[in-house]
């Protein structure tokens, strides 16, 4: 059975039209897949939609949805006002029944917020959590949380490692995900208040293969799998990776020219720096998957073009055939 993935049609920068492309990508090179339903206002998906498929042969449906949520509005007070809007009503094909999970590249408040309000917590799940993707010398480490929970308790940390170590053993298929905490200092004794209670109860919890403390200078190192850190902590590290792309090619760049090398010259490094920077790319991880909400909700970085869009709506397809939600429930509830 092809997994029912309801896209918002109308989320991010470029949107509509670079959804509708994402969509059309992802039927054209995993058929049988994915059954995509656009979410959004009608009159304006379909023109658009039969540009790519005039004939409706590539079986991707549209979802009237008359409102729309900007990317600048008040997630709380967009939540309550819109409830016609493309996140609403596709969180509520999720929640009917009508697809199995939720793709968005539009507001990211407005989605985490609807999501909570529509599909609820996993059963044992206090906050969801938001992981991100961090690339290392051994291949892929996960952050959680990288900005649903800005302030967190131990016990929410704890929950955020369950969580993590769930989703690096079902979808990314790491074999007993070691799991760290992000902190100052390796000892024990290092760092805040949080991060002290937090090592303790991560020490003591069952069912996880706790590593210790890890600082900042581990983490490209792949010191864990999985790494954990409140909302406020992991943002600023995810936001930094993602500068490492657009920044580093520049400053290379410079340096290059500054010793005078040949075009050939620049061109060779240019080729290795461009395998580097991929790995650094939002858009070739999927988006980030919204952990602890019952249901699968995957948020895209509102710059999404067509080939993040497709990637998040795999992502998407991952999560939902690894049965993660019910997984995370029997994590924490053992």
């Amino acid at each position: 059975m092809p997994t029912r993935v309801a896209i918002d049609a109308m989320g991010g920068d470029h949107a509509p039209s670079v959804v509708i492309e994402g969509a059309v990508r992802v039927v054209k090179e995993h058929p049988g897949v994915i059954a995509p339903v656009l979410v959004g206002p009608e009159g304006v998906i379909a023109p658009l939609l039969a540009e790519h498929d005039p004939d409706g042969t590539l079986g991707i449906s549209v979802q009237h949805a008359p409102d729309v949520i900007g990317m600048d509005e008040s997630p709380a007070a967009a939540i309550k006002s819109k409830t016609g809007s493309s996140i609403h009503v596709g969180l509520g094909l999720c929640k009917a029944g009508h697809a199995d999970a939720f793709v968005s590249a539009g507001n990211t408040g407005a989605v985490m917020g609807a999501s909570l309000f529509l599909l609820g917590r996993v059963s044992g799940i206090s906050r969801p959590a938001v992981i991100g993707y961090y690339p290392t010398l051994l291949g892929t480490c996960i952050l959680v949380d990288v900005g649903a929970n800005v302030d967190s308790k131990p016990e929410h940390l704890v929950q955020f490692a369950h969580m993590g170590r769930v989703y690096a053993e079902r979808v990314l298929g790491v074999e007993s995900a070691r799991v760290a905490l992000m902190n100052i200092g390796e000892e024990p004794g290092k760092g805040n208040e949080l991060a002290k209670d937090t090592f303790k109860a991560l020490s003591e919890a069952s069912g996880l293969t706790f590593v210790g403390n890890i600082e900042g200078r581990d983490l490209l190192r792949h010191a864990a799998d999985v790494v954990v850190c409140d909302g406020f902590v992991g943002n600023i590290l995810l936001k930094f990776g993602e500068s490492v792309a657009s920044v580093l090619p520049k400053m290379i760049g410079a340096e290059m020219q500054r010793l005078g090398m040949t075009a050939d010259e620049q061109m060779v490094v240019a080729r290795a720096l461009k395998g580097v920077r991929d790995r650094f790319d939002y858009e070739e991880y999927g988006g980030m998957p919204l952990l602890g909400v019952d249901g699968t909700v995957i948020i895209g970085h509102g710059g999404s073009s067509a080939l993040a869009i497709k990637n998040m709506i795999l992502s998407a397809d991952a999560v939902v055939r690894n049965r993660v939600a019910a997984s995370i429930a029997a994590a924490v509830n053992a």
